[in-house]
């Protein structure tokens, strides 16, 4: 049985604080590992950073896109190669 991913809820935290716990979170998983970012807005310019910053490293799927509340599983996924 898999375990479910950790949730990482940020709508209480400061807005200046939420990329630094999102990131540390991501940075911390490992290969195969994932976890559910609770948002209270469309997270889009998160993902741009993780583009710029994890181009190839991560994975990204909506799994609840508003109104009031965004859910995105982010994952470090095993490499291909």
């Amino acid at each position: 049985m898999a375990n479910e991913d950790r949730q990482l809820d940020v709508r209480t935290e400061v807005p200046a604080r939420r990329h630094d716990l999102i990131f540390s979170t991501y940075a911390a998983l490992r290969l195969g590992e994932a976890f559910v970012l609770v948002n209270d807005h469309d997270p889009k310019p998160l993902y741009y950073q993780f583009a710029a910053e994890h181009a190839g490293q991560f994975s990204w799927d909506y799994l609840e896109a508003g109104p009031s509340t965004w859910r995105v599983r982010i994952g470090r996924p095993v490499a291909s190669d």
